[in-house]
């Protein structure tokens, strides 16, 4: 299936419209999306793969946070945890009853042999669905292989690359729904750097401040599993800006040096 990048557009012009575009995390997510598309595209062209791929990528990284827009509208927040879960949302939105995926595809219907091309079991719709459910995921499920995984991993790639520049161009109010003072005031636990220190995510559940959320999007380059996305990231600068952070905290203040030590000892290896 090859997509029509103009009609995906529109669509999805169409759909953030219904939403209040002067709404900063309204406007945020929409600029989000299209960032992450085209990451996708530089990703999947980085790994070789044919036009199909490309454009299957593409559109992934424009579906990818549909469900966003309904949970700001509906409980203000872009945090999964006091909400809902974004990509099983946006997967329930685009796949599910309302059949929002129709509105960017035609003839994607599922169980089709004439999608993606890869056999009866990878579907277009079922390997989108997929990808859409596992991008925000701490682990991607371990029964997802071959090519499904393959786009799973680029989207991901995507998403954190652009989740760092959010965090640097976004005012951080906004991302983490507090004041000024308690975003420069709080702290970073040893819990949450001890998982700095073993270079991976940090998981979720233990992140409890603001400080320790904006130090677990760093860490989220510790994740990045292609040349390409760490290279975007390098380029685009943001991480670095990331660390300059100005923090009133000490425990804060040690968290950035400590976490820039790591990340640079992980990427010169």
């Amino acid at each position: 299936m090859m997509i029509d990048r103009q009609h995906v557009k529109e669509a999805f012009a169409s759909y953030t419209r219904k939403y209040d575009p002067e709404d900063t995390k309204i406007a945020l997510k929409i600029a989000h999306t299209y960032r992450v598309a085209d990451n996708c595209e530089q990703i999947a062209k980085s790994i070789g793969l044919d036009e199909e791929g490309v454009e299957f990528a593409w559109l992934s990284g424009m579906l990818h946070d549909v469900g966003r827009f309904e949970q700001v509208k509906r409980y203000n927040t872009f945090i999964d945890a006091d909400s809902v879960d974004h990509a099983e949302f946006g997967a329930e939105l685009l796949f599910g009853p309302d059949r929002l995926i129709e509105d960017y595809v035609e003839s994607s219907d599922e169980g089709s042999e004439e999608d993606y091309g890869r056999g009866p079991d990878t579907s277009f719709n079922s390997m989108m669905e997929t990808v859409i459910r596992q991008h925000n995921k701490y682990r991607i499920d371990p029964s997802v292989d071959g090519d499904t995984l393959v786009f799973c991993n680029i989207l991901r790639d995507a998403d954190k690359v652009d989740i760092l520049r959010v965090n640097v161009e976004t005012p951080m109010e906004e991302i983490y729904n507090v004041t000024e003072e308690v975003l420069l005031t709080s702290g970073v636990s040893d819990k949450v750097m001890e998982q700095v220190r073993e270079h991976h995510a940090v998981v979720r559940s233990i992140m409890e401040t603001p400080a320790e959320h904006l130090i677990g999007h760093i860490a989220l380059a510790f994740e990045l599993v292609y040349p390409k996305s760490w290279e975007l990231a390098r380029e685009q600068g943001y991480i670095y800006r990331m660390f300059e952070f100005p923090t009133k905290n000490e425990s804060m203040k040690r968290a950035l040096v400590d976490a820039r030590r790591e990340l640079e000892e992980f990427y010169r290896k």
